[in-house]
């Protein structure tokens, strides 16, 4: 795959290049960006009946036995006579809507470009007659393209492209296509988190451009994680020396400073300043830099100073209406503990302790709403014991353990960084299917099937279903938000769109030829939904195997 894909690369100009990098992994945008295509899958089935002159019944119907947009695209546009009269009864705009260039449906041939701008036409549709425009953009490009082509394009517009590959294989085909170290790309892809520009970079300038990509101010880049410890001791027989601190109830932040202008940004990289402006207003009057990019937890706390309920936060990073009201009533404190970008220095490459101390210069001793969470280097086991405990006993999950000389790898998770919680059993899978439920619970979905993460072969894999303990008052809601998702229906059973990620608990992790995983969760139950987090977090098979040999120590 890397070699077709490093080919392919070849022969591109600075045009088409970044877009095929995040087309090939099913996006559209950068995620830094935030920018969503904004369609839905009942959207998508109205434009492609439209193209194919055909009802979106017999569209759902044939998804039914195909289980995948894709083929049902390929299917319908390869067997169906399309019944357009003119092309311009079909594409008269709406009133109030934008006009669209649809000149390229004469051209002869789609290009990878003309795919791409017309997929950001569908984004930036709005207003009046938004959603009859979306449907007439993708119905347009229906109908310039082969059925292959409309394949791939339906897929891409649900960004769920199918063909396995991922950040790893393009950033490999990057450094195949152009002869440049796969360290390099990697390197100015940590720091850009844009595989295309990092592609466009490698073919203009080489090591010498990959060299020269830097942090930049108000553009987020993926968080270093943490790697899970089954014990205090296991952590210090694998860093020996630790940097030890708290972990914090709360949610991620990453914070980006420009002289008075401060940016927030949640752990999916979304843009939450609008609901945080009691945090944005901590950052401008507490930190002492003029460009900064911090990282840190963001913890809603009581009366008392101790953490609420983790919805709590959840409720802040969400707010959009009554912001002020609800800031007063959730009051936020972020604990700042590392440091990637101050005044034109770039941070990350330097070891934690270094950044650390930096970061405690950067904020001031009086600074409300913010401050530096205490760290303390041991090479005592029993220490670290003692700051669990404390941690514990301030109402917190646990400990990060961290390896003081180590440098900031954004989005990976390694032995690095480690973390200590007392309860071991939980897991955040997504939820890939269900099933509808029965007598009073008919119309709402009854269970959830869950998976884990094949993070060699790109897939996901069914690890159990949840579904006991629900309250209708819950299904109702978790009914509600998986209805867009839904992709499939064969009777009862249905099948959505890996999006949302439970965080689920159990008794044990049990050996079954049931579910493609090879293992099976013994009495699981929902905690919660993680709003926070995106499937690219969820737990890999590595770590279900993990846990599994943990539970015979």
């Amino acid at each position: 795959m890397t070699d077709v894909f490093a080919s392919f690369l070849k022969e591109l100009d600075e045009d088409e290049l970044s877009v095929s990098c995040y087309m090939i992994m099913g996006e559209i945008f950068p995620a830094w960006t935030g920018e969503k295509l904004g369609l839905g899958p009942n959207l998508l089935y109205a434009a492609l009946s439209k193209a194919a002159g055909i009802s979106p019944d017999k569209i759902k119907d044939d998804l039914k036995d195909t289980g995948d947009v894709g083929e049902t695209t390929f299917s319908v546009l390869s067997k169906e006579k399309k019944n357009q009269s003119t092309f311009s009864s079909f594409f008269e705009p709406e009133p109030g809507a934008d006009d669209t260039d649809l000149s390229f449906l004469v051209c002869g041939k789609l290009t990878v470009r003309q795919v791409y701008d017309q997929l950001k036409s569908i984004a930036n549709a709005s207003g009046k007659g938004a959603q009859s425009q979306k449907i007439k953009i993708l119905q347009s490009l229906f109908s310039a393209a082969t059925p292959e082509e409309a394949k791939y394009i339906s897929r891409i517009a649900l960004e769920e492209l199918r063909i396995g590959i991922g950040e790893g294989i393009v950033r490999d085909s990057i450094a195949k296509a152009f002869d440049v170290p796969v360290e390099k790309v990697e390197f100015a892809f940590m720091v850009t988190n844009d595989l295309g520009e990092v592609a466009v970079a490698s073919k203009t300038g080489g090591i010498h451009n990959l060299e020269n990509q830097h942090i930049q101010i108000n553009r987020p880049v993926k968080m270093m994680l943490a790697q899970v410890t089954s014990s205090i001791e296991t952590a210090f027989s694998e860093i020996g020396t630790v940097a030890v601190e708290w972990k914090f109830d709360g949610a991620r932040l990453q914070i980006h400073k420009k002289g008075n202008d401060i940016k927030l940004y949640s752990r999916r990289l979304e843009d939450v300043t609008d609901s945080l402006p009691d945090v944005a207003d901590a950052i401008r009057e507490g930190v002492e830099a003029t460009d900064a990019v911090l990282d840190g937890e963001a913890v809603a706390i009581d009366e008392e100073g101790r953490p609420r309920a983790f919805q709590d936060i959840l409720r802040r990073f969400r707010r959009k209406y009554d912001v002020e009201s609800t800031s007063r009533d959730i009051p936020i404190h972020v604990n700042l503990f590392d440091l990637l970008y101050v005044d034109g220095e770039s941070m990350i490459e330097k070891p934690l302790e270094e950044r650390r101390e930096r970061l405690a210069q950067l904020v001031k001793k009086s600074a409300k709403g913010i401050s530096v969470d205490a760290m303390v280097i041991t090479n005592d086991p029993a220490k670290a014991h003692e700051i669990y405990e404390k941690a514990l006993k301030a109402g917190h999950e646990g400990i990060m353990m961290k390896n003081p000389s180590s440098a900031y790898s954004p989005g990976k998770r390694g032995k690095n960084w480690m973390k200590k919680k007392p309860v071991m059993d939980t897991l955040d899978l997504v939820v890939i299917g269900g099933e509808w439920g029965s007598g009073k619970r008919k119309s709402k979905i009854g269970s959830f099937v869950l998976a884990c993460y094949d993070n060699i072969n790109n897939a996901f894999l069914e690890i159990g279903r949840v579904g006991t303990g629900l309250s209708d008052e819950l299904l109702d809601n978790l009914t509600e938000k998986f209805m867009p998702l839904i992709e499939a229906e064969s009777g009862v059973e249905i099948k959505v769109k890996p999006e949302v990620v439970f965080e689920i608990a159990f008794e044990e992790i049990q050996k079954s030829t049931n579910y493609q995983a090879g293992y099976a969760l013994r009495f699981p139950r929902l905690i919660q939904v993680r709003e926070d987090k995106t499937v690219e977090d969820i737990d890999t098979i590595d770590k279900v195997e993990r846990m599994y040999a943990g539970q015979k120590e």
